[in-house]
């Protein structure tokens, strides 16, 4: 009896190891909780075919957008947590969403396993090329002598646009106008227009148009200044170095994920991100290749959430 239950562990032992290396067995599921089209999209088919290639299975991107991307972390969260669905998103329902909405579904803190934030970009604080503001010291003044006066489009309430105005005018004692649109493009479009007087963009997306002299880049939050807009100060370099800002894309999989999946995906996501011509192409995009340990991204995600949480509170920020 004993040499047959020590057969049986040692069966079962065996298989479970078999299981282990046989992920993925089945296609996994790179859920994005945002349209087709959008950079946290552009990351996830961009490295989803990557990991068929490194990992060997095959990878679908599935997007269920909605609430502001707390819809799609509400249905990763009660995936199982086997390593077939892994969630890919932007900063939004890790560290925002949260507080600006009531049942979203999921706690951030505990219903995830974070595996590692693929990039990051800061934004931009920009005005139209025909702006009497010239410099960030010309805005302050402008917006000291004119409270509440000024105008700062943003692609909608709670996003990262909008709440790092909302965190420049808690930490310099300003205030202007908040103007939601539903998206960026109409945003940037009447910023350029000068329907609206300055903007907090994704790099991204005003780098085009800042090259193109249509908008003025006055400082960037990134912690260096970017090689892409090299004569535009940082705000840190401005004396602000509270205002240091990233929109981030990451990613994670449901609580659970076994360690070893865990560090296969994030050892596949790194290798993909250094590939020479991808590396190329998220920098040409105003991206910063981060790759962190899951470790790191916890810690990070932790300080994420209680900073931002204090914004939209000191704010009043709703989702409305």
């Amino acid at each position: 009896m004993k040499r047959l239950l020590t057969t049986l562990a040692l069966g079962l032992t065996l298989g479970a190891g078999a299981l282990a290396q046989a992920w993925p067995h089945k296609p996994v599921t790179l859920l994005v909780p945002f349209p087709p089209g959008g950079s946290t999209d552009m990351i996830a088919r961009t490295v989803g075919a990557r990991l068929q290639e490194k990992l060997g299975g095959t990878f679908i991107v599935d997007n269920k957008a909605g609430a502001g991307g707390t819809l799609g972390a509400a249905l990763a969260k009660r995936a199982a947590p086997d390593g077939q669905t892994l969630f890919v998103s932007s900063l939004g329902p890790f560290v925002i969403g949260p507080h600006l909405m009531r049942n979203t579904g999921y706690d951030p803190l505990k219903d995830f396993d974070y595996i590692t934030i693929a990039v990051q970009a800061p934004n931009v604080l920009a005005v139209p090329a025909g702006s009497p503001h010239k410099t960030l010291a010309d805005l302050l003044q402008a917006l000291k002598a004119q409270p509440a006066q000024l105008t700062f489009a943003s692609a909608g309430n709670g996003t990262s646009d909008h709440l790092t105005a909302e965190l420049f005018w808690q930490e310099t004692g300003t205030q202007a106008v908040h103007v939601p649109y539903k998206g960026g493009a109409p945003a940037v479009s009447d910023l350029i227009g000068g329907v609206v007087d300055a903007s907090f963009m994704n790099l991204n997306t005003g780098l085009p148009h800042i090259k193109g002299g249509k908008l003025r880049a006055l400082a960037i939050t990134s912690a260096q200044r970017s090689p892409l807009l090299p004569d535009v100060p940082t705000l840190a370099e401005l004396g602000h170095k509270e205002l240091t800002v990233y929109s981030w894309q990451a990613f994670a999989a449901p609580k659970g994920l076994p360690t070893d999946i865990r560090h296969k995906v994030r050892e596949a996501v790194v290798a993909t991100l250094h590939e020479p011509a991808i590396r190329q192409r998220l920098l040409d995009l105003g991206f910063e290749i981060v790759g962190n340990t899951p470790e790191q991204f916890t810690a990070f995600q932790a300080r994420e959430f209680a900073r931002w949480k204090k914004v939209i509170e000191v704010g009043r920020i709703t989702a409305d």
